[in-house]
């Protein structure tokens, strides 16, 4: 993919800012899909061209600099239903303007649903058990069938619990909100922001067509683990520990889902395949690394604490 010169990414947050930066780096003139006028001034502050488009609106979409482009897809699906708007409203749309050279599209590891813990690989079949996990499995079907039609190399990232600058649980923990007890804390992943940033441009060098991979650090742990973790390293008070039974009395229906399913994620495809060679493989290195940039200028300006599994 050297010979790609141009790069459009649709969803600019936190991630695709890091991609962004990883493609100047090399050379690349980065674009980037801005709702507003506001946002197009965020982005230029990134150094990002803007194009400013609405994926709830696919009139607004066919304008987009998409031929011949290699395009990165983090746009997160709407609220309800099973479907993703607006992955199809840009299908449609890229359709008319012009294919891109190659798409990656950033998917989440809850497509395979609830699997007991056990160890989750790409050949594992999706079994999506939350509407959010459904319409991203839709996202996947409706990006991979517009790739077939249009010759375009479609590469799916299932994505697990992204953390790092901007994302540490510092209110949770100065709160003294409570966490589950650690025996009965079910398996999470967890993938620190740079290393995602890393495999989404390895996927763009290396990643062939309808291949799937599976993103995390390898080293599954526990949501009450993250949280006494970071904890630890900022020298704040644990936090209160409570019984499954009173944390469904208490606890946000958010982060209840979150431990509702259960699996752990082979991320040996991803290693191999792709030839990534993660910089913060476990928490604790990677949580070293994110507290250390609490002090410096705009290393928060996006995100809270995210967990996707």
């Amino acid at each position: 993919m050297q010979d790609i010169h141009k790069v459009l990414i649709i969803g600019c947050g936190d991630v695709g800012v890091r991609v962004a930066r990883l493609e100047q780096a090399r050379g690349n003139a980065v674009a980037g899909l801005a709702r507003s006028t506001a946002g197009a001034e965020r982005l230029r502050g990134f150094g990002l061209d803007p194009v400013v488009g609405d994926l709830d609106d696919p009139d607004s979409l066919s304008a987009l600099p998409s031929v011949g482009t290699l395009l990165y897809y983090f746009a997160p699906p709407p609220g309800g239903g099973p479907w993703d708007t607006r992955a199809r409203n840009f299908c449609t749309a890229v359709g008319r303007a012009g294919a891109p050279a190659k798409l990656v599209y950033m998917s989440t590891s809850g497509v395979y649903g609830d699997c007991g813990g056990a160890w989750v690989t790409e050949a594992t079949p999706a079994n999506p058990q939350t509407s959010r996990a459904r319409r991203r499995l839709d996202a996947e079907t409706a990006l991979g069938d517009w790739g077939k039609q249009l010759g375009v190399p479609v590469v799916i990232l299932r994505v697990t619990g992204i953390y790092g600058p901007g994302r540490l649980p510092l209110a949770r923990l100065r709160e003294g909100q409570p966490v589950l007890r650690e025996e009965e804390s079910p398996p999470t992943n967890r993938i620190h922001a740079d290393d995602l940033a890393a495999v989404c441009s390895a996927a763009a060098d290396r990643g062939i067509a309808g291949e799937v991979f599976n993103v995390s650090d390898g080293q599954p742990g526990t949501m009450t683990q993250y949280f006494n973790v970071a904890a630890d390293l900022l020298s704040m008070p644990r936090p209160p520990q409570i019984a499954m039974a009173e944390a469904c009395q208490v606890m946000a229906p958010t982060m209840l889902s979150y431990l509702a399913e259960t699996r752990r994620m082979d991320n040996r495809r991803m290693l191999e395949r792709l030839d990534v060679a993660l910089r913060y493989p476990d928490l604790e290195s990677g949580l070293r690394n994110v507290i250390a940039q609490l002090d410096q200028p705009n290393m928060g300006y996006l995100g809270s604490v995210g967990h996707q599994q």
